[in-house]
């Protein structure tokens, strides 16, 4: 049975108490904002409750005894029944006298000097004196904590009767009385009456608001039901806010510690509550919150830590304690990219075998593999040799995955579904297992090779004048960087022929696609290979490479020529590929000769440029590459749509059916060029990221070299930055031109808020 002392709203419950007689079992406690009735009606009764520690004590009616908790109801409701059966025509007659009283003072208008409470926000209300009425109905005041504002009648809470003029500067001391002395009383005094309102109006557990009428509230004892319901719920509150607290002070004292001696991120997991909690702020730092819940847990978390709620609040919190590096990539948790390959899918793959073992042909021959140095996979080799009549034999070689997959496998599916490759600064996350793709399927020097090879015989303009595609086996023999096949050609060295060979075909070849109308788009590209990037300052290796590189030239001359004999190919015997074009009729290549060669006229001509379009029945002719027809066919361990065409091309050399229809292959590439999109945004994020990060660290004196590719609006210019192959924009002097090389030196630079400041050195 609840115990609530009448003004103070406080009444216990014990479990072993029985229900309240009928009679009282309706009893309710009207509260009115402009003036106190009820304490004198229920003190007419003779009670007198006040908080002695743990006890209460009763007097009235010859009662003058001390009682616990559990026995004080019941001797409540032997005094009350004795008066309701005495009292109980005058009592009647008193209510409803009362009830007249209450209804003209709902109606009082408030004075200048009254001393009310009134409701700030919707956690605070605040007690506070009239000053003067502000228009028709707002009244200023000037609250407890010395402001003055405007306030509605809607926000009066209570005014406390029998108070006038009330002097401003005595509230904090009126407040402070009231707060020390919460008990009950039979008084119409100004603090006895604010005690039982402060009781009432806060008490969340065995009292509630029945029924509000106007600015008058009516109220009730709740069922001792709900009372033991809310008692239940406010002790889980505080078990939770006790939880809340400690793992606030782990927060607190991991942000304390120095960055080697930080908990593991693993130690934050171990337990099933501080996970939930530090789950809920990772979800909250990626946006990726799945419930409300997630999102209250993560935001009351952040405003304990006196943090504002802000995903950027939730992820330097969490870079703080070490559960975050400090350059952590939040792109791959917000974009879901799959980072590892399941033990199910490891297990398929070694119990796979080559299909077409027995139809493959050995090649002997000089195999040139070239790429960056840190490649991973590598899908390509060249080789080349000129024929008694003068002319070049060519041979891609490209690296053969289907080997190894079938489609739709598992495995197959998986890979599917990552569509490509992840290359980033901090690590590669390859469409295939790593072990795998960079092992099995990859090419690798010295050792026996499954590949599928297109050999092409050129004529002397670079056009092609005889191919074939098959099955073969091959055996790198040299593994070259970009740099030192540039450097093996600039040598000219007469051992390497093989090399001089696979260049004259690369020049013929560019020459030959310019005059059917290729648009040349070569520039500068960077590649950034972050050496520990869980440190705190990782080391930076950044390279910057020119397209128009010699071997760089090579091999995507080659690659070019490849993806022409196979969109022919396939043509000529009704293959469904994924034929990629792009019209480009409509470009002038003349209107941009003003403009210099490389990065500038390059960056002009890409910004007209239009998407690439796919046709999976008939070749589509690509105008920029100048070629009548392309599929992309060299990357088949880094890009799904390669490996489709792969399927296509390996069962229609074996004869069987076709693994895809065209329509099949449209809905795929739908799906595919999607997540490569997402790919390509987290690519491009993640490496400006890195390069600002690098500018961010040097030496602010330091000078940039930087072309001027284009104006974006008066003198504020888009440029390049020679050193580091990044486009940024800066403000640039009278007289500068496109195509004009400046100095810059960098002002400011956030990777985090994605922020560059770059200003001009004057000279």
């Amino acid at each position: 049975m609840a115990v609530r002392a009448i003004n103070s709203s406080s009444i216990f419950r014990s479990a072993s108490c029985y229900p309240l007689p009928p009679p009282l079992s309706v009893l309710r406690c009207r509260i009115y904002p402009f003036r106190t009735f009820y304490f004198r009606r229920y003190s007419k009764l003779g009670f007198r409750f006040s908080e002695f520690g743990s006890e209460l004590h009763i007097s009235g009616y010859g009662c003058n005894r001390s009682c616990s908790v559990h026995s004080l109801v019941e001797s409540v409701m032997e005094a009350l029944e004795a008066t309701r059966l005495r009292k109980r025509v005058c009592v009647t007659a008193k209510l409803s006298n009362d009830e007249l009283v209450e209804d003209k003072l709902v109606n009082r208008v408030v004075e200048k000097g009254l001393l009310l409470e009134f409701k700030k926000d919707s956690d605070r209300a605040l007690l506070a004196v009239a000053q003067r009425p502000d228009g028709k109905k707002n009244w200023m005041v000037f609250d407890q904590n010395g402001v003055s504002s405007s306030i509605k009648p809607q926000q009066i809470t209570y005014i406390i009767p029998g108070v006038e003029n009330f002097d401003h500067m005595e509230i904090p001391n009126f407040l402070q009385r009231a707060q020390n002395n919460l008990m009950i009383f039979g008084s119409m005094e100004p603090l006895e009456s604010y005690c039982a309102h402060l009781l009432l109006s806060k008490d969340e557990i065995y009292f509630t608001v029945q029924e509000r009428k106007g600015s008058r509230f009516i109220y009730g004892p709740r069922p001792s039901v709900q009372v033991e319901e809310l008692l239940r719920r406010k002790l889980a509150k505080e078990v939770e806010e006790k939880e809340l607290q400690g793992f606030v002070h782990l927060l607190m004292s991991a942000k304390a510690m120095p960055d080697h001696a930080k908990p593991p991120k693993s130690s934050w997991l171990l337990e099933e509550k501080i996970q939930h909690k530090i789950e809920s702020l990772e979800a909250y730092a990626i946006d990726a919150c799945k419930t409300d819940e997630q999102k209250r847990t993560a935001g009351t978390i952040l405003k304990e830590m006196g943090l504002s709620k802000t995903a950027s609040s939730a992820v330097n919190l969490l870079i703080g304690i070490g559960y975050f590096p400090a350059h952590v990539n939040l792109d791959v948790f917000k974009l879901n990219i799959r980072t590892d390959h399941s033990d199910e899918i490891m297990s398929l793959l070694l119990e796979s075998s080559d299909q077409d073992e027995m139809n493959r042909t050995n090649l002997t021959l000089e195999v040139y593999a070239i790429d960056v140095d840190e490649a991973d996979e590598l899908d390509d080799a060249l080789s080349a040799t000129r024929l008694q009549d003068g002319r070049i034999k060519v041979w891609i070689h490209v690296a053969d995955p289907a080997a190894y997959v079938q489609p739709g496998s598992i495995v197959d599916r998986k890979a599917m579904s990552r569509a490509t490759s992840v290359f980033l600064p901090t690590a590669t996350y390859p469409i295939f297992p790593e072990n795998l793709a960079m092992d099995g399927m990859s090419l690798k020097q010295g050792k026996f090779c499954n590949a599928v090879t297109v050999s092409v015989v050129l004529h002397s303009n670079g056009s092609i004048a005889e191919y074939s595609v098959h099955n073969s086996i091959i055996k790198p023999t040299y593994m070259l960087t970009y740099e030192s096949a540039s450097e093996l050609l600039h040598l000219n060295l007469e051992e390497e022929v093989e090399l001089k060979i696979l260049s004259e075909a690369a020049a013929l070849r560019f020459q030959w696609r310019c005059q059917q109308g290729a648009v040349d788009t070569v520039t500068l590209e960077t590649r950034i290979k972050v050496v520990k990037p869980e440190d705190p300052q990782p080391t930076i290796n950044i390279y910057v490479e020119n397209q128009a590189d010699p071997a760089m030239r090579l091999v995507s001359e080659m690659m070019i020529l490849c993806g022409e004999v196979v969109a022919t190919y396939g043509s000529r015997n009704n293959i469904p590929l994924p034929y990629r074009g792009q019209p480009q009729s409509n470009i002038d290549v003349s209107a941009f000769a003003h403009l210099p060669e490389g990065p500038v006229r390059s960056s002009a001509i890409v910004k007209i440029m239009r998407a690439a379009e796919f046709d999976f029945r008939n070749p589509v002719r690509h105008g920029i590459l100048g070629v009548p027809g392309y599929v992309q066919f060299t990357s088949p361990i880094r890009r799904y749509m390669d490996l489709l065409s792969h399927y296509q091309v390996k069962a229609f050399l074996r004869g069987e059916s076709l693994p895809f229809s065209a329509g099949q292959l449209e809905g795929m590439a739908s799906i595919i060029n999607m997540q490569v999109r997402v790919v390509r945004r987290l690519c491009n994020s993640s490496l400006r990221y890195w390069i600002l990060e690098f500018l961010r660290r040097q030496p602010k004196e330091r000078k940039y070299r930087a072309l001027i590719l284009r104006f974006i609006q008066d003198r504020i210019a888009g440029l390049l930055l020679i050193e580091v192959g990044f486009q940024a924009s800066a403000w640039v002097s009278l007289g500068k031109q496109v195509g004009d090389e400046v100095e810059v030196q960098v002002e400011e630079a956030q990777p985090r808020d994605d922020v560059l400041s770059l200003k001009e050195v004057l000279k």
